[in-house]
């Protein structure tokens, strides 16, 4: 019976092209052919609880002071290409340049994140039912992924004017202009990163590594469910059956 009624949702939505999501929430029954597991409702309302949850968590940890920089795996550090350009100015004696530039880069990251959780909130919203079935019996990572997938290219063009803006409050334009004017009186070849670019790219990737430490816990530990949905739904039949 649970296959036949999966069917049928999905059915609605492929032939209802003219209603909205929350038509079809609404035609679909509040009920389960199984006693005591969730229905499509409850399924993606709890999906869309978590991930709420999980973002908000992930960018309070990250806004707050040395949230990226005190923090080994999401530390922003010179890009790769001006790796060359650190150790040579280190050598130089010039490395609290770069010490600057690469604090004012995490901070800048730290300021942005303080608005993330509504940029996030807002792209959950707009999760189907058949996405939150799909995430739901998928692996591990299957919200955090699908939100990388239907989400990055939005966040991106929402974060890099928060990254820019926060980059300038800090200085760190200002940091990273010094840091490649110095090195390109020395080089024959100059370096011209887009600053703005990499920290926002750095920034969203650090809050997706934490949105997913959180869905780790809500998937794995039955503690880290807070409500009685988030209870209801991942420890279902159909969250345990993957």
């Amino acid at each position: 019976m649970k296959h036949i009624f999966l069917t049928g949702a999905l059915s609605v939505i492929l032939f209802s092209g003219c209603e909205t999501t929350q038509q079809i929430i609404n035609t679909w029954p509040t009920t389960t052919t199984t006693p005591g597991q969730p229905n499509t409702f409850q399924i993606a309302s709890g999906l869309k609880e978590a991930l709420t949850i999980g973002a908000q968590n992930a960018s309070g940890r990250l806004s707050t002071p040395n949230g990226f920089f005190a923090n080994a795996m999401l530390k922003i550090l010179m890009p790769p290409e001006a790796q060359k350009v650190e150790s040579t100015l280190r050598n130089l004696g010039m490395g609290s340049v770069v010490d600057k530039a690469v604090l004012a880069m995490n901070r800048g990251a730290e300021e942005a994140a303080k608005s993330a959780a509504p940029i996030f909130v807002n792209a959950i919203r707009q999760m189907s039912i058949t996405d939150a079935i799909g995430i739901l019996r998928g692996g591990d990572f299957a919200a955090t992924n699908y939100f990388k997938q239907k989400t990055t290219a939005a966040l991106t063009t929402a974060f890099s004017p928060v990254i820019s803006s926060a980059l300038k409050k800090v200085d760190a334009t200002k940091y990273w202009a010094d840091v490649f004017n110095v090195y390109n009186r020395f080089s024959k070849t100059p370096v011209n990163t887009d600053l703005t670019a990499y920290v926002t790219e750095r920034a969203i990737s650090g809050i997706f590594n934490e949105v997913g430490l959180e869905e780790q816990k809500i998937r794995k530990d039955p503690a880290a469910r807070v409500t009685e949905l988030l209870k209801t739904v991942f420890g279902s039949q159909l969250a345990q059956n993957k």
